[in-house]
């Protein structure tokens, strides 16, 4: 893989995992506007670089993590993640057969951009101002809510924020919340990716993810750099994303969504 490449698409993860407007589609997008052959390695990549992405947020929210006497926070974590763990599962490889499909991807784009359009009149009560004023039945909705992202191009930030809104968290709220439970979800996606999943099986060569990574010093090089630099960008995006959510609310992140939906819808039927 292309370093340079490898690091536009960590850039492009590091800045959208958090927001509500879809990483895997936006990856996915600049993969192909980038001409990349849509390889087993580029696939793998895309979903291993969010471990850079997680341990931005343990970083950035390390007092949480690392208090052991609050145990509600680790079983709220625990059941959450349960549902994505169980379904992400199942469709895996139906979820793997939308992802090169970019038309589907960009009316998923427009359509959840409406959605966020809308969401802040839909939620002007609020109740709970922080995690620790949460049920375990309410973060496990929100876990639910989250499965929603396994259509690429809907954005597990924007499912799992709007879910927490359901439950009456505030924005700011349901936006933490959504970091927090991001690090064992994406942390069993990209341990599955990388050590479990048979990648190409319909191909002469399949291989496990870290073969592929230990395949070349190329392919070794990108994962590292590529999760270095989803790091870093994924940091400044979280302490970003919070201030100007709690400013602007969800309309410019929708409106967004709708804009580059339609030119990618337009570009992919009319160009490709």
């Amino acid at each position: 893989m292309d370093l340079f490449k490898a690091i536009i698409i960590a850039i492009i993860e590091g800045l959208t995992e958090f927001l509500p407007v879809s990483s895997t589609a936006h990856m996915g997008f600049a993969a192909s506007l980038m001409g990349m052959e849509e390889t087993e390695f580029l696939k793998m990549f895309q979903v291993s670089i969010q471990f850079g992405a997680i341990l931005a947020v343990v970083f950035a929210y390390w007092k949480k993590f690392f208090d052991f006497q609050n145990l509600q926070f680790y079983y709220k974590l625990a059941f959450a993640v349960v549902p994505a763990l169980i379904l992400g599962y199942i469709f895996d490889d139906r979820i793997e057969a939308i992802l090169g499909n970019q038309i589907a991807i960009s009316v998923v784009l427009v359509l959840g951009g409406v959605v966020l359009l809308f969401s802040d009149s839909w939620f002007k009560n609020p109740t709970i101002q922080d995690e620790k004023d949460m049920s375990i039945k309410k973060a496990v909705i929100i876990g639910f809510w989250q499965c929603l992202a396994m259509m690429p191009g809907t954005s597990r930030s924007a499912a799992s924020i709007i879910g927490g809104m359901t439950q009456g968290l505030t924005r700011k709220a349901a936006a933490e919340f959504s970091f927090f439970l991001a690090v064992p979800t994406m942390l069993a996606v990209t341990v599955y990716s990388i050590f479990v999943k048979t990648w190409g099986k319909e191909t002469a060569t399949p291989m496990k993810g870290y073969e592929m990574i230990l395949s070349s010093s190329d392919h070794i090089i990108a994962f590292v750099v590529g999760n270095v630099v989803a790091f870093i960008v994924a940091l400044i995006a979280i302490k970003s994303f919070i201030g100007l959510l709690n400013k602007y609310g969800f309309k410019p992140w929708g409106w967004y969504r709708i804009i580059v939906g339609i030119v990618l819808l337009i570009y992919f039927t009319q160009f490709q």
